[in-house]
């Protein structure tokens, strides 16, 4: 079911049903893309989280960058100075989208197809929150900050009569995107959480911000898969983006081939000299990812593994 999307008044009531303070930045109401791109918001489909990768940054999220115009998303979380609203209508923070997920959202399905194509534009139809973090696995999530992104997420949600699978991360959607640097199923399971409750009756503990996870089976899956099939091949973004991202700070893989998602030959090569950093040799040094490697590279660089 998609629906039309909330007025500016019903954004601020529906906030503060759900128990955030909101702050209102000077001409949010009418701050958005629909008559510069001749396009109008909605119907929307469901809400997208996002770190900004980067401190202070309320005002570019407002007035946008040289090449992205502002309003950047529809609200602001900052660390400490809690939630902004931003834009109103249509805002320049999904970009395009593959459309199979956007379909999985509208049918709340999980898990999400694996974000491969991007060919929808999400900036019509998916609500946008800028959390304030590096997303660099290492900056901190307040918990208070993290429990007001639930909030907000679930203040959607429940003013359109979603459940918590309307709800996905940027890395979710657009191919190559690695925010929020949380884990996804987590969030989602504390906004299930948060739409059990009554606002305003007793107060839900606080969840706390997860790291994301890479599934071990399904990257050593990629790691057998993706060097043998056509470039660019993809078996599992998600993983295989973070472990990119951390072979990258070793200065074992250029910048220029990790975000793909793809586990070709080169990311293959730049985790094999991850092994033998570690002292490993011959068919143990194959680049093809041990639990015991893999856990060494996540405790560094910011993610848990399961198998």
């Amino acid at each position: 079911m998609t629906t039309t999307p909330m007025t500016a008044a019903e954004r601020i009531a529906a906030y503060k049903y759900e128990g955030l303070t909101v702050h209102e930045h000077d001409g949010w109401r009418t701050h958005g893309r629909d008559t510069a791109t001749g396009k109008t918001f909605g119907p929307v489909v469901g809400v997208l989280i996002h770190h900004t990768a980067g401190h202070n940054d309320k005002e570019i999220c407002y007035k946008g960058r040289p090449d992205l115009p502002g309003p950047l998303c529809h609200n602001w979380l900052g660390k400490t100075a809690g939630l902004w609203m931003i834009g109103h209508g249509r805002t320049n923070h999904a970009g395009l989208v593959d459309g199979d997920v956007v379909a999985a959202l509208i049918a709340e399905r999980t898990p999400l197809p694996t974000d491969d194509h991007a060919d929808t534009d999400g900036n019509d139809v998916l609500y946008g929150l800028e959390i304030e973090n590096l997303g660099d696995s290492k900056d901190p999530y307040p918990v208070d900050q993290y429990r007001d992104a639930v909030l907000w997420a679930a203040a959607h949600c429940r003013h359109h009569g979603w459940s918590e699978k309307r709800v996905a991360g940027h890395k979710e959607v657009q191919p190559g995107k690695i925010d929020p640097s949380f884990d996804m199923d987590v969030f989602r399971t504390d906004v299930h959480k948060q739409l059990a409750t009554r606002p305003g009756g007793a107060v839900p503990p606080k969840p706390t911000p997860s790291k994301p996870r890479v599934d071990l089976s399904r990257l050593v899956s990629a790691a057998k898969t993706d060097p043998r099939a056509v470039q660019g091949h993809v078996t599992y973004m998600a993983g295989v983006n973070l472990v990119e991202a951390a072979l990258v700070k070793e200065g074992l893989l250029a910048k220029t081939y990790a975000g793909d998602g793809s586990y070709g030959s080169t990311t293959r090569d730049a985790y094999a000299k991850h092994q033998r950093r570690l002292g490993y040799s011959g068919t143990a040094a194959d680049g093809v990812p041990g639990m015991t490697s893999l856990k060494k590279l996540g405790a560094k660089h910011g993610f848990d593994v399961v198998a």
